[in-house]
């Protein structure tokens, strides 16, 4: 049995064995994933219904492919930029194509790691004695404001503002 998948913005025609690359997909070498966009399914010349279709496949390996030179020139610009670019790739195997139904596998489940709150309780203990003693409190700057002190210790009067006469010319003209 064939089926055509789409992953990464391509179409890949596959069968059971099959080894394909395409664009980077999450997970880690040995982990079985199940390819969803099924566009088309059959086997010899007869087809199917895609929907009902399952592709499952393990990842063998995450790589990169060939590497791309990127070479931009503008002539008579003396301009010229020499760039590589390796993509990112993920190697599978097909293990599977077939029905939903009869294809279902029960994914291996990972074992839930401890709380973080409970590890932290078991390596703290509940209570403990204070260690450290609050330091003396300095004495605070004086507080700045509008007035000055003089060394008498008497406040200087504020400053006046200046009236606003030619805020009131400006007015007027309007």
């Amino acid at each position: 049995m064939f089926a055509v998948v789409r992953t990464g913005g391509k179409q890949y025609r596959v069968a059971a064995g099959d080894k394909i690359a395409v664009e980077k997909l999450a997970g880690d070498a040995g982990d079985t994933i199940t390819l969803g966009d099924v566009l088309l399914a059959g086997e010899g010349d007869k087809m199917e219904d895609a929907g009902k279709v399952t592709v499952s496949a393990e990842i063998i390996a995450q790589a990169k492919s060939e590497k791309v030179t990127v070479f931009k020139k503008r002539r008579r610009h003396n301009y010229r930029r020499k760039n590589g670019h390796r993509q990112q790739m993920t190697l599978l195997r097909i293990v599977a194509v077939g029905d939903s139904k009869a294809e279902k596998k029960a994914a291996p489940k990972k074992e839930a790691a401890p709380k973080a709150d409970e590890t932290a309780e078991k390596a703290a203990p509940a209570s403990k004695p204070a260690a450290k003693k609050a330091a003396p409190k300095k004495d605070a700057a004086p507080a700045k404001s509008g007035t000055h002190e003089t060394e008498t210790g008497k406040k200087a009067p504020a400053k006046k503002a200046a009236p606003k006469k030619a805020a009131a010319k400006t007015e007027d003209k309007k």
